[in-house]
């Protein structure tokens, strides 16, 4: 019954999440430009307990139109040879914003509940592969770029990604352990 109600919790959570909109530029101020910002970090990383997770951008600046080279891994390093995590359809998260425009793009995910045993030292790696949703409601401007975010063709911007890995693992003796652990990168998607 408990494992029910986490279950339907983090349901109802990540379905709040996914139905978020587009944001208007702070101030109306829409004159933003990717000159503006600088790359801080395209590699980062947190540990908790037994285990580390890390967001990764292969470069600080890819160009309009293409896709982007961005993963999470998510790395056992405790005293047994494998353990098993339970999570959502993935253990990762990739939502972003694109700072030029203010726009949010979230990052939905299925909830079955799917367990992978992770074998010490043996990074689990995730590939950025797309996301993104909207409403018929939204601007015009925020459906076609979020429709192109979708489809892995990233315009012109300046992008920070507040990925985050979500699961638990499971022990007779303490029950239930969850981990969160967020990573922050940025990059730059130029003309």
């Amino acid at each position: 019954m408990k494992r029910l109600l986490h279950f339907l919790l983090l349901l109802l959570t990540l379905l709040l999440a996914a139905c978020g909109t587009a944001e208007e530029p702070a101030n109306g101020d829409s004159s933003a430009s990717v000159e503006d910002y600088t790359v801080k970090a395209t590699e980062a990383e947190a540990t908790e307990g037994d285990f580390i997770y890390r967001l990764v951008s292969e470069k600080e600046e890819y160009a309009s139109g293409g896709p982007v080279e961005l993963y999470a891994e998510l790395e056992y390093i405790g005293d047994l040879e494998t353990i098993d995590i339970f999570h959502a359809a993935s253990p990762f998260y990739f939502p972003m914003e694109e700072k030029t425009r203010s726009y949010e793009i979230h990052y939905g995910m299925e909830e079955p509940l799917i367990t992978t045993t992770l074998t010490k030292g043996e990074p689990l790696r995730e590939q950025y592969s797309g996301s993104g949703g909207y409403s018929a409601e939204e601007d015009s401007a925020y459906i076609e770029f979020t429709k192109n975010i979708m489809d892995m063709q990233f315009p012109e911007g300046y992008y920070v990604v507040d990925g985050y890995t979500d699961f638990y693992t499971e022990n007779p003796a303490t029950a239930q352990t969850k981990y969160e652990m967020h990573a922050e990168v940025d990059f730059k998607v130029v003309d």
